[in-house]
């Protein structure tokens, strides 16, 4: 009988252990992502549902991206017209792609998005420690 009240006196004990062995993982581990790349389409007729009166939303008014792990905007255009994004032009059936090196928010002309604005914010990498912790307890429960 004693043998069996004893284990429940450890349990909170094992428990914070474990805790603690988890927050140090997500602390210290490094982050391994498939690619650093975050894509974007222009799907193909974006052109004719505008130009009919149908302000179709086929990007977000704000793109997030975070250093180190995924910090590559691809833009992809299948539509049959050219799109501009920032400065460029992309003709139909290419890409540009835009790797970011500062952590900032740039706003860029977008002909793509119905305002013909886009904001893309770049965090900060998630360097060892709490901001690491903090970020993947972020990542965890967005997606």
């Amino acid at each position: 009988m004693l043998l069996k009240r004893f284990w429940i006196f450890r349990l909170p004990g094992f428990v914070t252990l474990l805790l603690t062995a988890i927050m140090g993982w997500a602390m210290l581990a490094p982050i391994n992502v498939k690619s650093r790349e975050l894509v974007y389409e222009i799907p193909e007729g974006t052109w004719e549902k505008r130009a009919t009166g149908n302000m179709v939303e086929i990007l977000p008014s704000k793109i997030q991206l975070v250093l180190g792990v995924q910090d590559i905007l691809v833009m992809k255009n299948l539509d049959r017209v050219p799109q501009l994004f920032g400065p460029t032009l992309i003709m139909p059936g290419q890409s540009f792609t835009m790797p970011f090196k500062k952590a900032l928010d740039y706003q860029f002309q977008c002909s793509a998005h119905t305002n013909q604005q886009l904001t893309v914010s770049v965090d900060p990498e998630p360097t060892i420690g709490w901001r690491r912790l903090v970020w993947r307890l972020r990542y965890l429960f967005a997606h």
